[in-house]
Order: C-alpha cells, then structure tokens, then sequence
C-alpha cells in the first residue's frame, strides 16, 4: 500500500524509492542504522553482536545477533533487495549453528560487539540486567532461537517457505522496509507483514504452551506475573517487578514498607528494603549507593536497588527504595505476603497460566 500525503485540495502518494536509488548500502547504512534502532524492527530486544561468526568450518557471519526478554536468541538478516534472495534458507543456517550457544559465549560475543564500537561497559552484566536475572542460568538461556527477515519486499518462494515454518512451530517473522522520498528526505515504512502483527501475539502465545509441555520447562526467572492487590491488578510484571509493585501498592494502602520486608520468608530485610529520611531524589541514591559501593559489586551494587525516580516509594516523611534482586523465589514472597496481609487480598497469576488470571490460593 502507498503512504499518502494530505494536501489542501487533495491527497497524493509519495513516491515510492529504493534502498539503491537512495544510495543505501546493505551493511554500511542499513545494519548500522538499525542496529542503533532495533526498537523499530521488534520491540524488547539487545544486540549482543554483529557480523557474528565465531564457528568452526565456516565463514558465514550473522548480520545482527540479539537477545529477547526471554532469553532466546534472535537472528536478524538484512536484505536491501526487493525480493529477499534466499535469505530464509541462510537464516536457518545460522538459527542452527547459535542454538547450542550458552550464556558465557554470549558474553564473549557481546564484549567483542562493545569493544568493535568503542562502547565501555561489563558485557556480563549487561545481558544479566537485560533478562532481569540475578546470576546467568544456562538451562534457561537460549531455549530457542528466533528469526527476524528484514528486506525491502520478499518474493512469493520466501513467504511460503516461511509461512509453512511457522506451521511447523518455528518462530520466523518477515519485516517489510519500504522507502519513500518526500523533497529531500527520505522516509521509511516498516511493516511486519509474516505474522501479521494481529496474530503474532496468540501465535507466539501458542508456541510457548507447546514447549512447555514438551519440555516441562521450569521458568520462574522468565515468568510474567498478573498481581492484583485490592481489587487492582497490574498485568504483564517481571519477577523483580512483580515484587516492587507488591511494596509499592501496599504503601498506597498504609503499610509502611518496614513492616513489609520481614514478613518475605526468611529474605534478610535488610537487603530487601533501604530507608533514606526525608524526601529524597533519585541522583542522591545513587550518589549514596556508588560512594558506599566503590569498585566492587556488593550488595549496595546500584544495579541491585530500584533507584529511579519512578520506582522510589515516599511513605511516613522517608523515601524507600526496594532490591532487584529475588532469585527464583519470587512466588514464594509474593505468597508470604499475601499470608501476612489477607485484609489487601494479595492475589496473583503467571501470565501465560492455564488457571483463571488474579486467582491463586493462598
């Protein structure tokens, strides 16, 4: 479909351009720019590497390696053509080839991915702070390995192809770029049109279900939480999050996140909750967390506390900040609060449950 442009008198289509005419090169431009803005192709994802090929007998380089939420690898290949090659068929390769990556090669690839662009940083801990993970877990990580195809249009072989391997429980997606000039600048269209975005959600929905049952996978780390707290329910929350919602949607009742912290199980209080008197802002703790912390990564580690302005929690005069850090009990906690707070009806649900979503007996 054309994008049009609304004029005073009437309505035009822009003219449609290529990646060719626009002097656009397949790695220079396209994977560069994309690679800095990745948001635009899926959402919720972390390049760890580009031009990866670290494997024995080949010299066959990944365009975009990158991770997704739930710790599958995503294999992106870029095309700048109009009918996408056999891209499908290569991207398989090279789903094949990373399936049997474990975290510490993750880490390694992403290292060579920071220093390559001249970026500082801990490649370990960003990959832990991107998963939401507390330590690295190679049962969990790389479960599956997805496939993104970004090109300008895909001939009728390569959507069929893909169409009948999503049938077969692959996960591959088809993104259309299509670029258009208006005056002197150019504008690009970006549509997933394999799986229409409509139905990706139940169809991903479906695939997790399956290999759930297949695999009798345990997934405390990766679970999303439904948390309904005085009839109010917050949907779609990490394990960390799920925990953070619990203190602050309590401290909106009355309940002073104090007396909270001790009655999670046996969890020291003290490194569940922080106390700052007055109102204080979120630079200041930070300030105080990396002055206490220094070099090493402690307990008082920044990347272990919700410290943002958003996830602070004001109650009695004093500004409570709450840990990152729940492991694999998160459910154990949420259930001990729920136990120690029955007046607030603390209920809550994996979102991708077979029961009824809010409901769990306590």
């Amino acid at each position: 479909m054309a994008i049009l442009e609304i004029r005073q008198h009437d309505i035009v289509a822009l003219d449609k351009t290529t990646m060719a005419d626009q002097k656009l090169r397949e790695r220079a431009d396209l994977q560069r720019l994309l690679r800095a803005s990745i948001h635009v192709i899926s959402a919720d994802l972390m390049i760890i590497a580009e031009e990866f090929g670290n494997w024995q007998d080949s010299r066959r380089r990944i365009d975009l390696l990158a991770l997704d939420r739930d710790a599958n690898l995503v294999v992106i290949e870029l095309k700048r053509t109009e009918d996408g090659g056999h891209m499908e068929l290569q991207a398989l390769r090279y789903a094949a080839m990373t399936s049997v990556m474990t975290f510490d090669q993750a880490v390694d690839a992403h290292r060579d991915y920071l220093d390559a662009h001249g970026k500082d940083g801990d490649p370990r801990e960003a990959i832990l702070e991107f998963l939401e993970w507390e330590e690295p877990d190679d049962e969990q990580f790389g479960q599956d390995v997805r496939v993104v195809l970004v090109s300008m249009d895909f001939s009728k072989e390569v959507t069929t192809t893909v169409l009948w391997l999503n049938q077969k429980g692959l996960d591959i997606r088809c993104v259309r770029l299509t670029p258009y000039t208006v005056a002197d600048r150019v504008l690009l269209d970006v549509q997933q049109i394999i799986p229409l975005p409509e139905a990706a959600e139940f169809q991903t929905k479906v695939r997790q279900k399956a290999q759930s049952r297949s695999n009798n996978r345990r997934g405390p780390d990766t679970t999303r939480y439904i948390l309904r707290i005085n009839g109010v329910a917050h949907e779609d929350l990490g394990k960390r999050h799920a925990v953070l919602q619990l203190f602050k949607s309590l401290a909106a009742a009355g309940v002073s996140p104090s007396i909270v912290a001790p009655t999670l199980g046996n969890r020291n209080p003290d490194r569940t909750i922080r106390r700052y008197p007055g109102n204080v802002d979120s630079a200041t703790i930070l300030k105080d967390l990396e002055e206490k912390t220094g070099s090493t990564r402690g307990p008082l580690h920044p990347r272990r506390w919700f410290y943002r302005a958003e996830d602070l929690i004001r109650f009695g005069g004093d500004t409570y900040i709450v840990s990152t850090q729940w492991g694999q009990h998160t459910e154990r906690f949420l259930r001990s609060a729920a136990e120690a707070f029955p007046e607030h009806r603390i209920e809550f649900v994996p979102s991708a449950s077979d029961g009824p979503a809010g409901v769990l007996a306590v």
